[in-house]
C-alpha cells in the first residue's frame, strides 16, 4: 500500500474557512457532466455532497441546472476512487506502489523511449473531460519535455470535421444566439437531453410556446426536442446530407439568398450557388425520406425569418458524410445572411484553445499533416481516434510505442474496444492518470490516482458565448483524498525528475514573483527571450515560480496566469471592455470571483473581428466538399444489408447518461440497464415487447439488451445509450458497452470521425435459457 500523500495546499480549505469565520455552508463549483459547465453550489456533510443547487451568481447559467448534477455525490464519493499509484505485474494484475517509486520508474521509461526511439513515438491522449482542463494544461509541458508530436482527445471522434470546415470558411468556431432567434434548426441534436447552450430547457420551452417562432429538428428519431418542434424533418438514418442539399437547393433555386450579405461579406460564393442551383430537390427528398413539400416549407421559413440559427451535433457528426454535412449546415445560415446580428450565428473569443496548440502556444503536429503510419489527416492538431489503434498495431518504423492517457477512458469510449485493448497491450508503456480503476486502467503499466474535480482547482475551456464570454476557475470544495494528487503536482513531480529545467534558471523568476505581479510579468517575458524552451514548458515554469508566491493552496492556478496573458494579448479591446486593463487584472479577477468572470465583452459589430481573414470575409467555396454535392443525386444512401438490416445509434444521450464519469449505476433513477430502443413495427415483427430481451449483433460483436418499444424510433433504426457497461467494485456492470459493437473502418472519409450513430446491426428476440450474450 502507498503512503497517504498530502499535496501542497492540503488544509488550505480549513484555513480559508477559518479566515471567513467558520465553515462555509455552500461551496462554489460547477457541473462537470456536459460542456455547459453550469455554475453550482454544494452543501457538504463531511465529505458527502448533501445538497446541490444552481449558482445564481454564475454569469452564464444564472442559477439554471438540469437534474444530472444533483447526483454528483455518486462521482465524488463512490468506491471506484483510487488512492495509490498502481504498477502492473507480469501476470497483468496491479500492485500498489508509493509516489516516489512511480515517478522515478515512469520517468526512466519515458526518457528511455524518447532517447532510444524518439519523443514522437510517445502518443498523448486526453487531458481533460467535460469539466477538467486545467490538469491537461500541465500535461502539455510534459509533452514538450519529451518531444512528443502526436496528440488527440475525444473531440477527434466528434468535432474535427466541423473544425476543418470552420477553419476553411472563417477561421474560428461559430455558435448561435438561440435565446433570441426567430427560427432555430437542430441537426442530429437533442438539446432537451444534451443541453450545450445556456438554459437549454427553458429556452426550448420559450421557443415552443411562441407562435411567432419556429423550431426545426433534423433527426431520424422523434426525440424529446423533435416532439416539441414545429417542423420535424425525420430523415432516414445517415441521409442528412441529402436533406441539407435539398434545403439549400430550394433556397438557391427560389432566390431566397441574402444577396446584400453575400456581396459584402463573402468571397467565392458564385461557385457555391452554381452547384446548388443544379441540385435535384425531389431526388434528395426521396433519398432522405422526407416529403419535398415539407423540405420546401422549412427552407422558406429559414430564409424569410428575421433571424435564424442552427446547431449540429453528434447525431450528424458521427454519421455518414459528416464533414460534408457540417459544410452544408453552415451554408444554410451563410447564404441566408444569418450572422452577426442578435438571434443569428456568431464567432467568439476564447480563453484558451482546446485543440490545435501545445502548452504555451507552441505548434504541434497539425495543419496539413498526416499520421506517421496510416497517413490519416490531422485536424486541429488531433489524430483521428479511429486511427490510433492502427498507428500502434503496425510494423511501421514510426509506429506509436508508448501512450500517456489523462482523464480519459479510451478502452471504453473509442470505436472497437476489443481492437483498442489489443493496441494498448502491444505498447511498450501505457500510463494513465485518472480517479478510478477504469477499463483503460486494466491495460496500463502504471495508474496515477488524481484528485477528483471537486478536490482541486479546476476549469474548462468550453468558453463559447457572445457578446459576453465567461470563464470560471473553480476552487476545491474538499481537500484531496489521501493518496491522490492534483494533476498539476503530478506533472510537476515528473518534470522535476526529468530535470528539464535547471533550478538555478528559475530562481530569478521566483524572486520576481515574490516582489509583485508587475515585476514577475516583466521577468517572465524577458526569460522567454533568453530561454525559448520555456514556451513549451510554460505551465511547469509558472507552477514552480509564480505558484510559490500565490496564496496557500493556489499554486495550481499559476498556469491560468499565463492563459490570462495570452487572452489579453489576443483580445485586448474585448478584455478591457469586460473591465480588465491587462492580463494581470484579468487573472486577479478570475481568482477573486470563483462563481465566474466575464473575460471579454463585445457588441454585435465586433463579431467581424473574429473572422480570421485579412478582408474579414467568409471564404465560402470549399472545392473538396463542393465536388461531393452533385454526387449525392447519383448515389443511393446505404440502408443496411440482409445480414445487418438495422442501423444502430450507439451512444444515445438520455436523462441518466453522462459518458462514463459516474461509474456507480445507482445514480440512475430509471433506465438502469440502458434499454435498446426499437420501433413498435420492428418489435411486433420480431416478437419483442417492453421488458423482453434481445440480442444485438454487428460485425464486431454481439450482446444482450433489455428492450424498450417506443415510437421515438422509426422502423429499421435502433438505439443504445452512452455511458453504460462500465464496472463498479460493488455493483458490477450494467447495460451495454456500445463500443463492443462498433468498428474502426466505419468512419468519415475526410475527417476520420467514427460512425457511432450509424452502425449496421441485427436484432433477434431471446426466448430461451440458452440465449446468453456472446
Amino acid at each position: 500500500m502507498s503512503e497517504p500523500v498530502a499535496p501542497q495546499g492540503t488544509g488550505a480549505l480549513a484555513a480559508r474557512q477559518a479566515a471567513s469565520g467558520g465553515t462555509a455552508p455552500w461551496k462554489t463549483s460547477a457541473c462537470i457532466l456536459c460542456e455547459c459547465n453550469c455554475g453550482i453550489e454544494i452543501k457538504l456533510d463531511g465529505r458527502r455532497f448533501e445538497r446541490i443547487r444552481g449558482d445564481k451568481r454564475h454569469p452564464g447559467s444564472m442559477g439554471y441546472t438540469c437534474e444530472k448534477p444533483l447526483r454528483l455525490d455518486f462521482y465524488q464519493n463512490g468506491r471506484h476512487r483510487l488512492t495509490s499509484p498502481l504498477r502492473r505485474r507480469p501476470d497483468g494484475t496491479h500492485e500498489e506502489i508509493d509516489w516516489d517509486t512511480a515517478v522515478r520508474e515512469i520517468t526512466q521509461r519515458l526518457a528511455g523511449i524518447r532517447d532510444d526511439l524518439g519523443g514522437d513515438k510517445i502518443f498523448f491522449y486526453g487531458g481533460g473531460g467535460q469539466g477538467n482542463h486545467l490538469g491537461g494544461t500541465y500535461g502539455r509541458a510534459l509533452q514538450a519535455a519529451l518531444g512528443a508530436r502526436y496528440f488527440s482527445n475525444p473531440l477527434a471522434q466528434e468535432k474535427t470535421g466541423e473544425m476543418w470546415v470552420d477553419g476553411k470558411l472563417y477561421g474560428g468556431h461559430t455558435k448561435g444566439d438561440f435565446e433570441h432567434a426567430e427560427v432555430v434548426m437542430f441537426l442530429g441534436k437533442n438539446p432537451w437531453q444534451t443541453h450545450s447552450f445556456p438554459r437549454a430547457r427553458p429556452t426550448l420551452r420559450e421557443i415552443a410556446k411562441d407562435p411567432g417562432r419556429t423550431m426545426i429538428v433534423v433527426d431520424p428519431r422523434r426525440s424529446e426536442t423533435a416532439d416539441m418542434a414545429d417542423i420535424h424533418l425525420q430523415v432516414r438514418p445517415g441521409t442528412d446530407a441529402w436533406c441539407l442539399a435539398a434545403l439549400l437547393g430550394v433556397i438557391v433555386q427560389e432566390d431566397l439568398v441574402d444577396r446584400a450579405f453575400l456581396d459584402v461579406h463573402t468571397t467565392g460564393v458564385q461557385a457555391v450557388l452554381d452547384v446548388l442551383a443544379a441540385v435535384d430537390v425531389g431526388a434528395c427528398a426521396q433519398a432522405c425520406g422526407v416529403d419535398a413539400a415539407l423540405l420546401r416549407t422549412a427552407a422558406r421559413r429559414i430564409a424569410t425569418a428575421r433571424s435564424a440559427t442552427t446547431y449540429e451535433d453528434l447525431g450528424v457528426q458521427q454519421s455518414p458524410h459528416s464533414t460534408l454535412v457540417s459544410y452544408l449546415n453552415k451554408l444554410v445560415w451563410i447564404l441566408t445572411g444569418n450572422f452577426g446580428r442578435p438571434g443569428t450565428m456568431f464567432l467568439h473569443s476564447s480563453f484558451a484553445a482546446v485543440a490545435g496548440a501545445s502548452a504555451g502556444g507552441a505548434p504541434v503536429a497539425g495543419s496539413g499533416k498526416r499520421t506517421p503510419g496510416t497517413g490519416a489527416r490531422i485536424i486541429s492538431g488531433l489524430v483521428p481516434c479511429n486511427s490510433i489503434a492502427e498507428e500502434i498495431l503496425t510494423d511501421h518504423p514510426d509506429r506509436f510505442r508508448a501512450m500517456w492517457i489523462d482523464s480519459s477512458n479510451p478502452a471504453h469510449s473509442l470505436a472497437d474496444s476489443r481492437r483498442f485493448r489489443e493496441a494498448l497491450d502491444a505498447l511498450d508503456l501505457v500510463v494513465l492518470v485518472d480517479v478510478a480503476y477504469t477499463e483503460t486502467a486494466r491495460h496500463a503499466d502504471y495508474v496515477l490516482p488524481a484528485a477528483s474535480q471537486f478536490e482541486k482547482w479546476e476549469c474548462t475551456f468550453f468558453n463559447v458565448e457572445f457578446p459576453h464570454n465567461v470563464f470560471q476557475l473553480r476552487p476545491p470544495a474538499l481537500d484531496p483524498l489521501p493518496g491522490t494528487l492534483p494533476e498539476a503536482e503530478i506533472y510537476a513531480r515528473l518534470l522535476r525528475e526529468l530535470a528539464v529545467v535547471d533550478p538555478s534558471t528559475l530562481e530569478p523568476l521566483t524572486r520576481a514573483a515574490h516582489q509583485g505581479r508587475d515585476a514577475f510579468t516583466t521577468a517572465f517575458f524577458s526569460a522567454l527571450q533568453t530561454h525559448p524552451e520555456f514556451l513549451g514548458l510554460a505551465p511547469y515554469v509558472l507552477y514552480e515560480t509564480l505558484g510559490t508566491a500565490l496564496p496557500e493552496g493556489h499554486q495550481a492556478t499559476a498556469a491560468v496566469w499565463g492563459l490570462a496573458q495570452l487572452c489579453a494579448l489576443s483580445h485586448p479591446d474585448a478584455v478591457r471592455r469586460a473591465g480588465h486593463v491587462d492580463g494581470n487584472a484579468l487573472f486577479d479577477a478570475i481568482l477573486a470571483r470563483p462563481e465566474g468572470v466575464t473575460f471579454t465583452a463585445d457588441e454585435w459589430d465586433d463579431v467581424w473581428n473574429y473572422v480570421r481573414r485579412p478582408d474579414r470575409r467568409f471564404t465560402v467555396a470549399i472545392p473538396e466538399l463542393l465536388a461531393q454535392i452533385p454526387e449525392l443525386t447519383h448515389t443511393a444512401p446505404g440502408w443496411g444489408s440482409d445480414a445487418y438490416p438495422f442501423v444502430l445509434s450507439a451512444g444515445e444521450r438520455r436523462s441518466f447518461t453522462a459518458n462514463t464519469i459516474i461509474r456507480d449505476p445507482r445514480w440512475r433513477r430509471r433506465d438502469r440497464e440502458g434499454a435498446l430502443r426499437i420501433s413498435p413495427q420492428d418489435a411486433e415483427r420480431l416478437g419483442l415487447a417492453d421488458g423482453s430481451r434481445a440480442r444485438v449483433s454487428t460485425e464486431r460483436g454481439s450482446t444482450e439488451a433489455l428492450v424498450e418499444v417506443t415510437d421515438m424510433m422509426q422502423p429499421g433504426h435502433i438505439a443504445l445509450p452512452n455511458g453504460y457497461g462500465v464496472d463498479h467494485p460493488e455493483h458490477g456492470s450494467s447495460g451495454v458497452a456500445p463500443n463492443e459493437l462498433t468498428s474502426l473502418h466505419y468512419r468519415d472519409s475526410f475527417a476520420g470521425t467514427p460512425w457511432h450513430k450509424h452502425v449496421p446491426a441485427r436484432v433477434e428476440a431471446l426466448t430461451g435459457a440458452d440465449d446468453s450474450p456472446a
